[in-house]
């Protein structure tokens, strides 16, 4: 008889800390960090109570310990530690280290590649899961645990760049250093995007299948003319960052203009723009193309994933949407976060891809009868 097939559990939360204290700001918010029930909670939060994105929420909090009380309780509650992490009166320094025993110390993987990296540069992400392939500890998806860790160790403030490369530093040196400031920045150009994939010609010739849209993720971005700053900035955001950081989940990146002409809105860019699992949206020099095409993307609730560059001013009406901020102010502070914002990329797709509403639709939000 055939072995029953079984699913490895992750030995961490299927999201980021941050992510997975919505739950925890909630009770905070709405009940005074007292305990409440599941059901008068999600309504106020506008959650579902039964949906598979709402479920995975009160399962990472939970996870983080953040908070008690499963999917299915009758009420939830935040921990003693959780109720440090989300409460806006306390310290700085407390709600800090807070967010370190849950997000860090708490997670054993988490737990072991932070006492192993504390005070050193962290390395490139093949040696990181080298270390968890070695630890015993049975990672079922390498990839997203050390994005996970990443993303967590960053929001944190644990991420230095010191002597050009970027170091983790201990929660003692960070503690002790608040209040402070955060530096970071760039500006470098790499080589040119690779050749358009094959995905293109399929669409070219009509014979793409829908099992081919399930692996294409559309890049909007401003292009521009050859050798124009735009330009530059397109074939460095893509080579550098977006392209490594889908890559780990199977999705092949395509530009507009290895469609087609660029800054011309085609046929065949609607057809990206309508089929493909996911968009990564550059809202950098603040193009009206990127923005238009950002727009129907919302209209058909479909994933998205905002970035920026950090010299840019995010407009009001896509403010509501989490964007991910780079800083390209110089190489020197790039170069070393590279793999940093790999991770957050990757991260925010995973989750974009999943629900696409829990990264921010305006649409949805302020005008959800736009669908009836």
């Amino acid at each position: 008889m055939e072995a029953t097939r079984t699913r490895t559990a992750r030995p961490y939360p299927a999201s980021s800390f941050q992510d997975a204290l919505d739950l925890g700001n909630a009770i905070m918010q709405h009940a005074a960090g007292e305990r409440v029930r599941r059901l008068t909670l999600l309504e106020k939060m506008g959650k579902s109570a039964t949906s598979g994105a709402t479920k995975m929420m009160i399962t990472n909090s939970g996870k983080y310990g953040i908070t008690t009380g499963s999917y299915a309780a009758d009420f939830f509650e935040l921990t003693a530690v959780g109720a440090i992490a989300v409460n806006p009166a306390k310290a700085e320094g407390e709600r800090r280290k807070a967010a370190f025993d849950l997000s860090i110390d708490g997670v054993a993987p988490f737990k072991l590649l932070y006492d192993h990296y504390k005070g050193k540069r962290l390395p490139e992400r093949e040696i990181i899961k080298d270390v968890l392939r070695d630890s015993g500890i049975n990672v079922p998806d390498l990839d997203e645990c050390v994005d996970t860790f990443i993303v967590n160790v960053k929001d944190l403030g644990l991420l230095r760049t010191i002597g050009g490369a970027e170091t983790l530093i201990t929660i003692e040196q960070l503690l002790e250093e608040l209040p402070h400031a955060d530096g970071s920045g760039a500006t470098m150009r790499l080589p040119a995007t690779q050749p358009a994939p094959s995905i293109v010609k399929k669409v070219a010739d009509d014979s793409a299948s829908a099992s081919d849209w399930e692996k294409v993720c559309f890049y909007i971005t401003p292009i521009g003319a050859e050798d124009s700053v735009e330009r530059k900035h397109a074939d460095l955001f893509m080579s550098s960052l977006v392209q490594p950081a889908l890559a780990e989940l199977g999705l092949t990146v395509v530009r507009a203009d290895q469609i087609g002409e660029a800054g011309m809105i085609t046929t065949q860019v609607l057809e990206y723009l309508k089929k493909s699992k996911l968009a990564i949206a550059d809202l950098s020099y603040l193009n009206p193309n990127v923005f238009y095409e950002v727009a129907l993307r919302h209209a058909l609730r479909l994933p998205v994933v905002q970035l920026i560059r950090k010299a840019d001013r995010l407009p009001f009406d896509v403010n509501q949407s989490r964007t991910l901020v780079f800083d390209t102010s110089d190489i020197y502070s790039l170069v070393p976060k590279l793999q940093t914002y790999r991770a957050e990329i990757a991260n925010q797709a995973r989750k974009a891809i999943e629900d696409p509403e829990s990264v921010g639709n305006p649409v949805s939000v302020f005008y959800p009868d736009f669908y009836k």
